[in-house]
C-alpha cells in the first residue's frame, strides 16, 4: 500500500505569508523533482490550529519512504528548510504506511 511522509510546521504568526509563498512556489515543486521516489506532493493549512502547516509526500511503499527519510537529498532538503525558516517554524515529520482506503 502507499506509504507518506507527513511534514507538520508550526508557523509564527508574522512568517505564514512568506512561509505559504515559498513553500508553494519553491519549496513543494522542488521537493517533488527530487524526492525521486515520490508520486505526488501536497500542502494545505489547518482549519483547527492557526499557523498548523501540513505536507504530505506520497510514495509507492513504506520502504522508499523510509529511505528518503534517510538521504542526503532530505539532509540538503531540511539544510534548506532550516536557512530560511529556523527559529520561525518549528517542524516534525511522521512516516506512516495505508493500512485501509475506503471509498464511497
Amino acid at each position: 500500500m502507499a506509504a507518506y511522509i507527513l511534514v507538520r510546521a508550526e508557523v509564527q504568526a508574522t512568517s505564514v505569508e512568506a512561509f505559504d509563498k515559498w513553500y508553494e512556489t519553491e519549496h513543494l515543486p522542488a521537493a517533488l523533482r527530487n524526492f525521486n521516489e515520490a508520486v505526488s506532493a501536497w500542502r494545505g493549512w489547518s482549519d483547527v490550529e492557526e499557523g498548523v502547516h501540513l505536507a504530505f509526500y506520497e510514495f509507492d511503499n513504506l520502504s522508499d519512504a523510509n529511505a528518503l527519510l534517510n538521504s542526503q537529498t532530505m539532509k540538503e532538503f531540511i539544510a534548506e528548510f532550516n536557512r530560511n525558516w529556523d527559529g520561525k517554524v518549528k517542524r516534525s515529520r511522521e512516516v506512516f504506511e495505508v493500512k485501509q482506503y475506503l471509498k464511497k
